[in-house]
């Protein structure tokens, strides 16, 4: 769905589960600091706000977006997160590179995910402008941060509900 149809920073909080006594990883590029920045601070914020420990979440910085599969594999392999967030920022431009960072971001950080089962969450702007990409990260159409916090809250539960043993009945 369109950022300009729904904010990102509006979610359900009665159906959004504790996150306390869960870790999260963060993946933030660089490239477009005044946007990440403020990507990550929503992120941060809303992580917080649902419990989690900021002693429980781990910050990397990565040059770009196209380093972020990669920082989110590093981060994975020094602690076991319950869900890594990566945000990033990739405006379109003159040529077609947007295309390939993102494609190749969001390949990549599916890839991690499935291959380790650590949720990899795609906290990545995709705008056209930079007007755009403030918009959403914490202007008009909300903050792309708080959504990947969201989603990663929710991830994260989900792993930890569904590890549980369930009961079997009669086997």
């Amino acid at each position: 769905m369109a950022s300009a149809l729904k904010n990102l920073s509006t979610y359900d909080e009665t159906n959004l589960p504790s996150a306390a006594g869960l870790s999260f990883g963060i993946v933030v590029s660089d490239w477009n600091a005044d946007i990440t920045h403020a990507l990550y601070q929503g992120c941060l914020d809303t992580l917080v706000k649902h419990g989690v420990s900021e002693d429980d979440i781990r910050t990397a910085q990565v040059p770009g977006s196209f380093e972020l599969p990669v920082g989110a594999k590093i981060m994975a392999g020094v602690k076991r997160f319950d869900a890594i967030i990566c945000l990033g920022c990739v405006i379109k431009g003159e040529t077609q590179h947007d295309e390939y960072i993102n494609n190749a971001v969001a390949t990549g950080l599916t890839n991690l995910s499935i291959a380790s089962g650590i949720p990899c969450i795609f906290g990545v702007l995709t705008p056209n402008t930079h007007e755009q990409a403030l918009d959403r990260a914490g202007g008009k159409h909300g903050n792309k941060g708080v959504e990947a916090a969201v989603t990663a809250i929710r991830m994260a539960s989900l792993r930890k509900e569904l590890a549980k043993p369930s009961a079997k009945i009669g086997y």
